[in-house]
């Protein structure tokens, strides 16, 4: 049975990646920081015997330390960093940053990302398909900013992308694979009912994306729809 870890299931797109995975019969290791209280993410486990439940708020190093002591034996497939957080106010701007939520931003959407790769290499490099996979977003994208703004959104994606590509280049003679997606403008909490596609459309293309891997395409940046994106 493969085996894929996910962070920030308890609801969005987290949750839409352990449905999928676990309906297709994937041995999938769920996490968030409260399952307790993740009610659907329940739900979903009591349906499908074949997801466990683990807490874990990645911005904690401990806890992703724990997670990984408890999983030391567990060949991983596919290692999902999808927990992210849009930190500070929609409409920020010089003269308004919030410098304390930009740690923030930073220790949840970037080096949350190189923790959960580190502790959990080895589990990795024991799994089939051998990849890690970071949830950015085109708004890490320079090349592609021209509306200015999201000061700590946008750097810290930025920086994500930046870290995923050195693990593509260090981890390429272990043949274990790196790839850098793009989920699109998804219909949750984050991205709003006004957003262009559900969270099941974004999965899938994703998914698609993920199947479709080869150790040749580690450390790019691909959209959701398989269009590669700029850095």
């Amino acid at each position: 049975m493969p085996t894929i870890l996910i962070s920030g299931t308890n609801r969005g797109i987290g949750l839409e990646f352990a449905r999928q995975y676990a309906q297709d019969g994937w041995r999938v290791y769920a996490c968030c920081r409260h399952p307790d209280k993740a009610r659907a993410l329940q739900q979903l486990a009591e349906k499908h015997k074949n997801i466990s439940l683990h807490a874990l708020d990645v911005a904690d190093h401990k806890q992703i330390d724990t997670l990984a002591g408890e999983l030391h034996d567990v060949p991983i497939d596919i290692l999902l960093n999808n927990a992210g957080v849009y930190a500070g106010a929609s409409d920020e701007s010089l003269g308004t940053l919030n410098y304390e939520m930009w740690g923030k931003s930073f220790r949840v959407n970037t080096l949350a990302a190189a923790k959960m790769a580190e502790v959990f290499l080895d589990n990795v490099a024991c799994g089939e398909k051998k990849l890690i996979v970071a949830l950015s977003s085109l708004m890490g994208s320079m090349a592609d900013n021209g509306s200015g703004g999201s000061y700590l959104y946008r750097s810290s994606k930025a920086a994500l992308n930046a870290v995923m590509v050195s693990l593509a280049v260090d981890l390429k003679p272990r043949r274990i694979g790196v790839l850098v997606l793009h989920p699109g403008w998804v219909k949750t909490d984050m991205g709003g009912p006004d957003a262009e596609i559900s969270a099941e459309t974004s999965v899938r293309g994703m998914r698609a994306v993920m199947d479709k891997f080869k150790l040749k395409d580690s450390g790019r940046f691909i959209a959701y729809d398989g269009q590669e994106l700029p850095w």
